[in-house]
């Protein structure tokens, strides 16, 4: 039996389903294709209450069963991003915006001139916010990493530089435009944006930013500040380090917080509310 017109058939077959198995869980231009349910272009926005966990020292451990994940952009890798995405977990990727990092591979590319005083943490210094002509660049390089590498947003720290002893005269204009400047940043890659504690400039900032992270509300007694993200339907991510969980979680749960109890290195311990 002469078997080649089967053969013509099956190259074609063969083809099809080739390309559709290399059809991975991202673009072509390297950012993370639409959810199921999520429309090309509509960016992620956590609600109210949603259960995460923030991990940015130590190896990554993917075991804790919560739907999002906020990791290091640089130590985190794609190929980490991509299984935690096939494992239906979200990821925000944390960097500093505010503050220079001596220990990150761009930190040669900062002009001495943008460097401030310390943050009080070692080898990082405040940015001059007010050259963000200078850091605009710098900022979109770092946001075009987290894109490539399939994350879902953007925790950007060190966004209150106003209201530190930064070494530069900043104003809380400066602050609002560079925090806008920012969350365009993230918008026009696709990404969704949190604003990082700033809890004075929330009621300007609150339509900008998709979600909120703050540090230590409840030690300070100020969470209710936070409340119109929850009010906007967006989540707030929260977590204290010296308060347990048993003293502020009741109230967490009270005002719709997704509230963690952590370890100042911030590894993978937690204690969720």
């Amino acid at each position: 039996m002469n078997r080649f017109p089967f053969r013509l058939l099956l190259v074609p077959l063969l083809l099809l389903l080739l390309a559709s198995c290399t059809t991975g869980s991202e673009d072509d231009d390297g950012g993370p294709r639409p959810w199921p349910g999520q429309a090309p272009g509509e960016r992620w926005q956590p609600r109210p209450g949603t259960g995460w966990q923030w991990q940015l020292t130590g190896r990554l451990d993917t075991s804790v069963d919560v739907p999002v994940y906020d990791v290091d952009g640089f130590t985190t890798t794609k190929g980490q991003v991509t299984a935690l995405r096939k494992a239906g977990r979200r990821t925000i990727c944390y960097l500093s915006t505010g503050a220079w990092e001596d220990f990150r591979p761009d930190a040669d590319d900062f002009p001495k001139a943008l460097l401030g005083r310390s943050n009080g943490w070692e080898g990082e210094r405040w940015l001059d916010i007010r050259r963000a002509a200078e850091l605009e660049p710098l900022m979109a390089e770092r946001f075009d990493m987290c894109r490539e590498k399939g994350f879902d947003a953007v925790e950007p720290d060190n966004m209150d530089a106003y209201r530190n002893p930064s070494g530069f005269p900043l104003t809380a204009e400066d602050q609002l435009r560079y925090n806008r400047m920012i969350a365009k940043l993230a918008h026009d890659r696709g990404l969704a944006v949190g604003l990082k504690n700033d809890l004075d400039q929330i009621p300007e900032l609150v339509a900008d930013f998709d979600f909120a992270v703050n540090e230590q509300c409840a030690q300070y007694q100020e969470c209710e500040r936070l409340t119109p993200f929850v009010a906007a339907g967006k989540a707030v991510f929260h977590v204290e380090y010296e308060v347990p969980a048993a003293r502020f979680c009741a109230r967490s749960r009270e005002l719709g917080l997704s509230s963690l109890e952590k370890k100042y290195d911030l590894g993978s311990w937690r204690r969720a509310c």
